[in-house]
């Protein structure tokens, strides 16, 4: 550490110095030893040579003085200009939920009251609407539309089959490959091609989707009573090239499963009409099924025009909260707590990976807070109980009050909802469980968290009496909260096994902790009681 200079004080009279008259001062302003001690060490030599000019009042003041430290976890070698709290902003966190965090921050939230707001809401949650660019599905379009580009450009029949779980963005998909193609088409010169598209649960027999091909192609043409139009079909596409400039004819056949028969022949047939020798056929296939073309179709797969299959795989929980995102960012409010959808999402990609349900859980979770925030408002109906206001007044006051954190949906609400969708007895029997009994069950998770599977009734007294501790809830007896345990092995939840003594009994947890958690999700108490380590 550099020398400071330093001046003493003259001695008084019996060769003493005055106590407490020892003042050190340097260039810089006045300092107390203490002071000296917790200056930082990385004070330079330099430091002190060019401070050589006069200070200003502000600057001798030893009260005003501040350590130049932006917190307490910065270090001597940090910049200046660097603040601790971006570093508390580079926290591992995913790309996702950065984004969520940050537009729950930057937006304000909505008023649930305007009933504007609130419409504009649901309708965008609303399943029926198409988003304008369908997220987190951009590689699944692509292999389709190379698939077609390369049919239009070699004007080669082909079929596709598409497949993937409820849900999962494969309607959609088609519906913006078909714009694109056209799109690109006209720009690249090439003929575009027609387009039928087909429900098949909209056909009352299975066989008529061959007429429906039928006319699209010749729509004015008449059959004969004896000719069927799937061999009218077959006869035009096998015996005679088709007149120059004919058009490609994209079938996209939705709900293709519905075309499965016992003796499967229009399925077959169907695909087949792409095999013939002058077909202009390119046969989109869209099921749920992922194993339909090995499982239905073996006769193609032997004669080698077993159709290329594309497999939409559910949705994760980063692209749920990707494409909720996106459905909101057109708002300028916020709607959602950032947990409340992470917690929507996360449910839904552990069950069934359906965006269609996701939208459901957030237009109920919606539709809970309208109800919250309606029995609040009927709560304070001052005319029924002093016939003193109008309900005029009451709605100018509601209108006027603040706009709060309470006024989002919150993770309670999203809980709720995903219980109703996904309706589960373990759920349902931990939620009607006597408030100590849920409370021995939230112990038993933070007490199984990591590799232990089972512990004794005594530990497990340990872990309740903390949780009610921490709650200011009076605790039972350790014999009261066996007996308990007993109970909740009955119903299944809990495996109690046997000892001489009632606390050496040891305790498994028979059902998932997720159940427990998703369970006691919706109340404040045990969720903060879980989320914590």
């Amino acid at each position: 550490m550099p020398a400071i200079p330093v001046r003493r004080s003259p001695r008084v009279s019996g060769g003493s110095e005055v106590a407490g008259q020892t003042v050190i001062r340097n260039e810089i302003g006045v300092s107390t030893p203490s002071k000296r001690k917790i200056r930082s060490n990385s004070t330079s030599e330099d430091d002190v040579v060019t401070s050589t000019i006069t200070p200003s009042p502000m600057e001798i003041s030893p009260c005003k003085w501040k350590s130049p430290r932006r917190c307490v976890n910065d270090s001597p070698k940090i910049p200046p200009n660097v603040n601790c709290g971006d570093k508390a902003k580079n926290v591992s966190k995913s790309p996702v939920k950065r984004r969520l965090s940050e537009s729950f921050l930057e937006k304000p939230m909505w008023n649930p009251r305007d009933m504007e707001q609130l419409n504009a809401v649901k309708e965008a949650l609303h399943v029926s609407r198409a988003p304008s660019n369908l997220v987190c599905r951009q590689v699944e379009q692509n292999r389709v539309l190379e698939f077609c580009k390369q049919a239009l450009e070699k004007e080669k029949a082909g079929s596709l089959y598409v497949c993937g779980c409820p849900g999962t963005g494969k309607s959609l998909s088609m519906e913006k490959v078909k714009e694109v193609l056209v799109n690109w088409a006209d720009e690249s010169g090439f003929q575009a091609p027609d387009i039928l598209s087909v429900n098949c649960t909209s056909l009352s027999n299975t066989s008529d989707i061959f007429g429906k091909i039928l006319d699209k192609i010749q729509p004015r043409r008449k059959l004969n009573c004896s000719t069927a139009p799937l061999q009218y079909l077959q006869k035009m596409f096998s015996e005679k090239q088709q007149p120059a400039g004919t058009k490609m004819l994209l079938i996209v056949a939705d709900e293709l499963d519905y075309l499965i028969t016992k003796d499967r022949v229009v399925l077959h047939e169907l695909f087949m009409l792409t095999t013939s020798p002058f077909s202009r056929f390119i046969l989109i296939g869209i099921a749920n099924a992922i194993d339909l073309a090995d499982k239905f179709l073996p006769k193609l797969q032997s004669m080698n025009c077993k159709p290329a299959v594309i497999t939409f795989r559910a949705y994760s929980k980063d692209q749920i909260i990707s494409i909720l995102q996106q459905r909101f960012e057109a708002f300028p409010y916020t709607v959602f707590q950032p947990q409340a959808l992470e917690l929507c999402a996360r449910k839904v990609a552990s069950a069934s990976g359906d965006m269609r349900k996701a939208l459901w859980v957030c237009r109920s979770a919606i539709e809970m807070l309208e109800a919250e925030i309606r029995d609040s408002i009927s709560s304070l109906d001052l005319p029924s109980l002093h016939g003193r206001f109008s309900y005029q007044q009451r709605d100018g006051a509601c209108d006027k009050s603040p706009i709060h954190e309470s006024n989002v949906v919150r993770v309670d609400h999203v809980a709720i909802a995903l219980s109703k969708a996904y309706r589960s007895p373990v759920v349902d029997t931990i939620q009607s469980l006597p408030q100590h009994q849920q409370i021995i069950l939230c112990s038993a998770v933070k007490l199984f968290r990591g590799k232990k599977k089972d512990a004794t009734i005594g530990e497990l007294n340990i872990s309740y009496l903390d949780v009610c501790k921490s709650t200011l809830i009076p605790p039972v007896g350790i014999m009261e909260l066996s007996s308990m345990c007993r109970v909740l092995g009955d119903q299944g939840i809990l495996k109690v096994g046997k000892a001489r003594e009632e606390k050496l009994s040891r305790v498994t947890l028979k059902v998932d902790e997720a159940d427990i958690t998703f369970a006691l999700q919706g109340i404040r108490f045990f969720r903060n009681c879980l989320q914590q380590v």
